[in-house]
């Protein structure tokens, strides 16, 4: 992937960020049907899950960083939207997931800082609905305190239930997910687009 070419709104790259230290999670199972549902949709995706996130803690006052953590930082500069999602560990985001969102910090100088104007899919998977909805909650306010747009849906997968939860209802909820950062990112995309050669038509009419 050439980072250096202007990102093409009809193809966004979306990027997945979550699962758990475990290959195979349920979590990470969620986290790639929204992002397959996005795939379908035409997006390119990658998926950082597990091992992928596994770097130290942030650390503004060191700016060294792993090849882990500069990959992630990277990829998340150059996507168009985002698929996160965390298990609920005690009601919350786990540790993982969020020290993974904190390096983000490091985007705060870029021309598009932290998550703004990207489409962000939010999923919690916890074994019971208070644990799935508290978690939901929580990583909804990161994304927004980050300022990117949690999509309208937000996928809560109760693994208590049969099938870890992903029965054909929560398929529906995680694909619906998916479709809908693409459908944001290209909308975005296309108002860029629109907005820079309408720029360009005024500055020749200019000259």
């Amino acid at each position: 992937m050439n980072m250096t070419h202007p990102p093409d709104w009809r193809r966004p790259l979306i990027l997945g960020v979550g699962g758990t230290t475990r290959p195979g999670s349920s979590t990470e199972k969620a986290l790639r049907i929204a992002l397959d549902s996005a795939a379908d949709a035409g997006a390119e995706t990658i998926a950082l899950v597990g091992e992928d996130l596994d770097f130290p803690m942030y650390a503004p006052h060191h700016p060294e960083r792993t090849a882990k953590a500069a990959r992630f930082i990277g990829l998340v500069a150059a996507c168009q939207g985002l698929v996160i999602a965390s298990p609920g560990y005690h009601g919350i985001v786990s540790g993982l997931v969020k020290k993974a969102l904190d390096h983000v910090e490091d985007l705060r100088d870029s021309p598009l800082p932290y998550l703004e104007n990207r489409a962000v899919g939010c999923i919690a998977c916890a074994a019971g609905w208070q644990a799935t909805g508290s978690t939901l909650v929580s990583l909804r306010s990161v994304v927004h305190a980050l300022r990117g747009w949690p999509t309208p849906l937000g996928g809560a997968i109760n693994t208590a239930q049969p099938d870890s939860g992903l029965d054909a209802g929560a398929r529906a909820q995680l694909q619906t997910i998916g479709r809908q950062v693409v459908h944001f990112a290209r909308a975005t995309g296309a108002l860029a687009a629109l907005t820079s050669e309408a720029g360009q038509v005024h500055e020749a009419r200019a000259g």
